[in-house]
């Protein structure tokens, strides 16, 4: 009956009108790569998921859209029954499965090839990974240009694996094809579409 409880509890105070407002905010960050823009989560999920993962996470998702838990939230039974509960998602078994990815340690994120990348012909298809960092400054530097950034775009994002900045680069050769993120830290998103291509590094 607890662990009911958690599930029920902590949702959108008005589903249509909340979601609504982080999908535009959502929106916005992807139409401006590598640019941080403030989320209202309006949720309340167990922990260790975060209020803005969880809206983000129950604005995109839907019963068509299975989404993967990284160990750090997959452990948490409370976690997975209310996100299940709330998106109306399936909780995918492997992450090649799902439309969606929560990765609540941004320093142990996987490989990008071990999620879907779309096809040629379908690159829609793939996936998008939504990634809690410990800040969008003091780490790395990292420059883009592409659809959507004025010249060019500079974010210092803290928390990612060392080597990210090679592993972007790889994802974006596939392009149409590869994978999305939502890098999410405290109530704030910072969106990297395939599209956008790293000019710069820090080293």
């Amino acid at each position: 009956m607890h662990n009911e409880a958690i599930a029920l509890d902590g949702g959108f105070v008005d589903p249509v009108l909340n979601a609504q407002s982080v999908f535009r905010a959502m929106m916005d960050a992807m139409a401006r790569p590598a640019t941080v823009v403030d989320v209202k989560p309006s949720v309340a999920p167990p922990a260790p998921l975060s209020p803005i993962i969880g809206a983000v996470a129950c604005a995109l998702a839907d019963a068509d859209t299975p989404i993967w838990l990284d160990p750090s939230y997959a452990q948490s039974t409370e976690v997975r029954d209310w996100l299940a509960f709330h998106s109306g998602a399936p909780i995918a078994d492997r992450p090649a499965k799902a439309t969606f990815a929560l990765i609540g340690d941004g320093a142990a994120l996987p490989h990008f090839e071990t999620f879907n990348q779309g096809t040629q012909e379908y690159p829609d298809r793939s996936a998008t990974l939504v990634i809690a960092i410990e800040a969008f400054g003091g780490g790395a530097q990292l420059t883009f240009r592409g659809p959507g950034i004025r010249g060019e775009t500079t974010i210092a994002p803290r928390g990612l694996p060392a080597d990210f900045a090679d592993r972007w680069e790889e994802n974006t050769r596939r392009f149409p094809r590869g994978v999305d993120l939502v890098l999410v830290a405290g109530s704030s998103i910072a969106c990297l579409p395939r599209s956008a291509r790293l000019i710069a590094r820090e080293i």
